[in-house]
């Protein structure tokens, strides 16, 4: 085979390498990935994710913050969203994460190119962003797939807030689903009027088929760590829930796929609770299903 025809051959293969990275192709993808138009959630929050995987924008006149990039076919959805409601990617200055699976970190680093801004993520999640590879001690390490390596990436260390201008993102640690996950809270204000409202990060037990969450050496926390993540999200201060797959929070009860509805719907003091209720009981479940097991 001559020259030619090789380099012709090996082209063809960056290209499709190419194509490759830009999109990840899953059985829910397409389904997590359709349209839904961006919307108010409440004063200076606004929902900017696709309809099946939660994104949103908190916004100041020094600057504002993405929460969560979904799948790395989501960054140009998101990115236009944020033009929609009449704001500016190169005035998003931070980028914050819930977890690094590819359906909620897989965008963002696109939305870093895009934006400039810096990710700032947990210490174990940092490491993940940078290299764009799940760890073995991730409980769906087994099955899951590699996301876009992020740069710019600060890990979080003790710091207990993110400051952006006039806005403060409070860190609420939430590991279990993966060892590093995080969850935000925040007040946001109309008028009079200022509610707190809570990004959640997935509390749910949820591994591939070689992990137990009832001991394993690869992460011995992580019982333990959803019990306590379940705990924090059970007592904190909550008006508002946006939970990273938003249908666990109900959110599509009060609004519709163009973006319209209630939104004081929104505002329900037992979220929270309901929402960590249901946690517990798929981590009961997760556990009885490990006791009974057959070797």
């Amino acid at each position: 085979m001559d020259r030619v025809r090789l380099l012709g051959i090996a082209a063809c293969l960056l290209a499709v390498q190419s194509v490759g990275a830009e999109a990840i192709q899953c059985t829910r993808c397409d389904e997590w990935n359709r349209e839904q138009a961006p919307f108010r959630v409440f004063g200076n929050t606004y929902y900017i994710g696709p309809h099946g995987l939660s994104s949103v924008l908190i916004t100041s006149p020094e600057g504002h913050i993405i929460i969560d990039g979904a799948l790395p076919q989501s960054a140009p959805l998101i990115a236009k969203h944020v033009e929609q409601l009449g704001f500016k990617m190169s005035d998003v200055k931070v980028i914050l994460n819930s977890h690094v699976h590819y359906d909620h970190a897989g965008g963002i680093a696109e939305l870093q190119k895009l934006s400039g801004a810096k990710v700032i993520a947990s210490d174990i999640a940092a490491n993940v962003l940078r290299r764009g590879e799940l760890q073995p001690n991730d409980p769906q390490f087994g099955y899951l797939m590699s996301i876009p390596a992020v740069n710019n990436v600060e890990a979080l260390g003790t710091r207990k807030s993110i400051d952006v201008g006039s806005l403060k993102l409070t860190v609420v640690n939430t590991p279990g689903h993966t060892p590093g996950g995080t969850s935000w809270t925040w007040q946001s204000c109309e008028q009079q009027r200022c509610v707190n409202i809570i990004y959640g990060d997935s509390l749910n037990a949820i591994a591939d088929d070689t992990f137990k969450y009832s001991g394993d050496k690869r992460y011995p926390k992580a019982g333990a760590d959803v019990t306590a993540s379940i705990a924090t999200i059970t007592a904190a201060p909550c008006d508002i829930l946006i939970s990273a797959h938003p249908e666990l929070s109900n959110l599509w009860s009060a609004i519709d796929q163009q973006g319209k509805g209630d939104r004081t719907k929104l505002i329900d003091g037992g979220v929270c609770k309901r929402y960590a209720a249901n946690a517990r009981k798929l981590f009961d479940e997760r556990l009885e299903k490990e006791r009974t097991a057959t070797p």
